[in-house]
């Protein structure tokens, strides 16, 4: 396993499309691994492909209940609402406020294709949202209500 290299702010592949992984292989499995320790490393509790340079759907999510791998996840159902405080790896020091559902669920494939559907609410909805949009070319910047001061943030 590697640190990979976080993408900042500013870099145009944070604004792109990602394409569907097709390959199922060891490549994939060792990318999921060094995203899996890179987010890890830099305290954060989700990363998606492009923030590592790479222009495929995957998603790796820890909220402090182990690694969560999404491949080409895909988001099939949404309820409630929450608005909450946001920030992002490839945003050091930036946060603001976003409205996100309360509830989700995702459809997606593991490292070997097999597919899955996993809930997630409060936190963990707000993460799938957050790390899918990243693979649509949004970043939470793009849907914020309002940026936070420093001060604000306690």
């Amino acid at each position: 396993m590697a640190i990979r290299n976080i993408v900042k702010d500013g870099d145009e592949i944070l604004h792109k499309k990602c394409r569907n992984v097709e390959k199922f292989d060891d490549k994939l499995a060792t990318l999921l691994d060094d995203m899996a320790e890179t987010m890890h490393k830099a305290d954060g509790v989700g990363l998606a492909g492009p923030q590592v340079g790479m222009l495929r759907r995957v998603v790796v999510i820890d909220i402090g209940e182990g690694v969560i791998e999404l491949v080409n996840p895909e988001i099939i159902e949404t309820s409630g609402e929450q608005e909450t405080a946001e920030g992002c790896l490839s945003f050091p020091g930036e946060y603001g406020i976003t409205k996100r559902p309360m509830y989700v669920k995702v459809k997606a494939q593991d490292r070997n294709g097999n597919f899955f559907e996993m809930e997630g609410e409060e936190l963990l909805a707000k993460a799938f949202c957050h790390e899918i949009d990243h693979l649509n070319g949004i970043v939470f910047k793009d849907i914020v209500v309002r940026m936070l001061d420093p001060e604000e943030l306690g």
